[in-house]
């Protein structure tokens, strides 16, 4: 890998940023950009390496988890326009402030656990990737199945294998009786199944 390292003014930012010029073997050539002028052109094209694989677990986490997917909204809060600033909460009373704290508690908690979910899905990725793929049910352009799968393959697998999972449960398991007068034959016939119906 070929690279030279050359600090410009850049006229979007108004000042001098780093402008690393790599030759890569196998990507090709790439122009990357830094506002912080003591970084190394080395260290840079590492950064850039972890951004990409930060990009996509960002959007396994959207996407197949929906960790993001939460909206802050709360009844009681006070109405604002789009993008006109914050609440003012030194204004606002104690309870006020109070369900505030608690809806950003929520939704921390939302983002913990849906970050706890997304390395449950990269555990049988990484241990039972054959038994995933063998489960999977769907069909990919790019699959390779002597490779580790990606958490929305896990999700697939583990939604395909879930009614032979209640299938292996008692009869008298505490899930199967939680579940089985919530399912609507219509919408979820799979698992509409015989012990389903004795448990309830």
């Amino acid at each position: 890998m070929r690279y030279r390292s050359v600090d410009l003014l850049w006229r979007p930012l108004g000042q001098l940023a780093r402008f690393v010029l790599v030759d890569h073997p196998t990507r090709g050539r790439l122009i990357l950009l830094s506002t912080d002028l003591t970084l190394d052109p080395l260290a840079i094209i590492q950064l850039y390496g972890w951004r990409f694989k930060i990009e996509v677990s960002f959007k396994h986490t959207l996407h197949t988890v929906g960790t993001y997917a939460y909206h802050f909204w709360m009844k009681a809060m006070t109405p604002i326009r789009r993008g006109g600033g914050n609440q003012h909460l030194h204004h606002k009373s104690d309870r006020y402030r109070a369900q505030v704290r608690r809806k950003l508690a929520a939704y921390e908690r939302h983002i913990q656990i849906g970050l706890i979910v997304q390395g449950l899905l990269q555990y049988p990725a990484v241990f039972h990737h054959r038994d995933i793929w063998r489960f999977f049910g769907s069909w990919l352009r790019t699959a390779n199945v002597n490779a580790a799968p990606s958490e929305t393959v896990v999700a697939h697998a583990l939604r395909n294998t879930f009614p032979h999972f209640l299938l292996s449960l008692p009869k008298t398991d505490k899930l199967m009786k939680f579940l089985a007068p919530k399912l609507d034959p219509h919408r979820s016939p799979n698992l509409c199944l015989f012990p389903l119906e004795q448990a309830a």
